[in-house]
């Protein structure tokens, strides 16, 4: 880690309190039981997506005072801005500048100089990201050291760029890039126009890779955060993981998991994590496992306005994904026929794998992003093939002798396809 008592650093630090550490709310999560059973891996499915840890404590590390260890980059190299230099850059954070809303607070968009702190008019200069930390006390303050010791250090295509920070009295904010496009929450789920099944691998992928250089650096980070709103997107998709605030140090030497308070939201924690706090690379690819299926469903981690056997999406969607005669009936039906055969089954053999129960099982953050660059640029479109089917149907169908038992042979054949819409019959 860089140098602790740099002058930027040594402010960041100052007020961090550890004497919350060994404290338990009553709200959180209880561990009366560390056995992984069939019962509580239930209960834990059946729970609503909800934040892990009680609201004013959604975002607290308070297992971990001091920031993740991480790579060899100084936070001293963000700029430092005044409280003034932002509220200019985002119009006196003007509510029409809102980008978002979460438990930390609001994000604006703001605009400031190319090289360096100063504010600049709207639509010139450099366009950002101003996310501005609630003055709700400890909690708020820790997740905010957090992300400028993560930001601030490790650096990668698939990370979101910290630009700066504040930090006057009890203000804090981040500025970071502005991603263009959003979250890939706002494009599976609220955008009336679907997003096309190649631009969600390589979202899947871009995601992927930066879980990986978590993972896989000397200093292992655990994100504890995987989930779609925390995927940002550019102008060409390229995805960015977003929100350090539970990123957590991960095991090293002989150790197997890291102990930690349960922090998180329901629908994406592993059970294994929820249960016994044991805290591995192992939750991360959990995680990933459920934005997957998202990504291939359409459907949300946990929706309670869908029938009661449907609304937590892991549990819903495990038997089809073990039965590859089921697999295209996982597909989000927006896509129509425009999705790859074989990504989708390569897909569902990921999530299936990245979902395991046994944490040993599921592959590496290495390994999946393995698989996902073989899956892109695929052009064996369920569309094209639907089509030739459908062409060698009408072919077969003219022929004078023996139409009757092609006919019916081929209706069997569809009815048993993956492609069968239910409204191809003989005529």
């Amino acid at each position: 880690m860089g140098d602790n008592n740099c002058g930027c650093w040594g402010v960041l630090k100052r007020g961090v309190c550890k004497s919350s550490a060994s404290r338990d709310s009553a709200n959180t999560i209880p561990r009366t039981s560390l056995v992984y059973d069939a019962a509580t891996e239930t209960r834990y499915l059946n729970a609503s997506n909800r934040e892990l840890c009680p609201p004013n404590e959604a975002h607290l590390s308070s297992d971990n005072p001091d920031p993740p260890p991480s790579d060899d980059k100084s936070p001293c190299q963000l700029l430092q801005f005044t409280f003034q230099e932002l509220k200019s850059a985002t119009g006196n954070f003007r509510p029409d500048s809102i980008l978002g809303e979460g438990g930390f607070g609001y994000v604006f968009k703001g605009w400031i100089e190319e090289n360096g702190t100063a504010p600049a008019k709207p639509g010139s200069g450099i366009t950002v990201a101003v996310k501005s930390l609630k003055p709700d006390g400890l909690q708020g303050h820790r997740e905010w050291v957090a992300e400028v010791d993560v930001l601030g250090q490790l650096h990668h295509p698939n990370l979101v760029k910290l630009i700066g920070y504040c930090i006057e009295d009890d203000q804090r904010l981040l500025v970071y890039e502005f991603m263009t496009r959003g979250s890939l929450e706002n494009h599976l789920f609220r955008r009336t126009i679907p997003l096309p099944w190649s631009n969600r691998i390589k979202i899947a992928l871009g995601a992927a890779k930066g879980l990986a250089f978590l993972h896989g650096g000397p200093e292992p980070v655990i994100y504890r955060d995987f989930k779609t709103s925390n995927i940002l997107l550019d102008s060409e998709y390229n995805a960015k993981l977003s929100d350090f605030g539970l990123a957590k140090a991960g095991p090293q030497g002989d150790k197997t998991h890291v102990s930690t308070r349960v922090v998180g939201t329901y629908g994406y924690a592993a059970p294994e994590y929820v249960m016994t706090g044991h805290l591995t690379s192992k939750s991360d690819v959990y995680s990933f496992g459920v934005v997957l299926l998202e990504i291939l469903t359409g459907r949300r981690s946990m929706d309670k306005k869908r029938p009661k056997g449907e609304q937590n999406l892991v549990a819903w969607a495990r038997p089809y994904l073990a039965d590859k005669r089921k697999l295209y009936q996982l597909v989000d039906p927006r896509l129509e026929l425009n999705y790859s055969l074989k990504g989708v089954q390569k897909v569902s053999q990921l999530a299936y794998s990245c979902l395991h129960k046994d944490p040993k099982s599921r592959p590496t953050m290495d390994e999946v992003v393995k698989v996902l660059t073989r899956l892109q640029d695929l052009n064996d479109l369920a569309i094209l093939s639907h089509h030739s089917r459908l062409s060698q149907q009408g072919r077969r169908k003219k022929k004078p002798d023996g139409s009757e038992q092609l006919c019916n042979a081929q209706s069997k054949g569809i009815r048993d396809s993956p492609l069968n819409t239910g409204k191809q019959r003989c005529r």
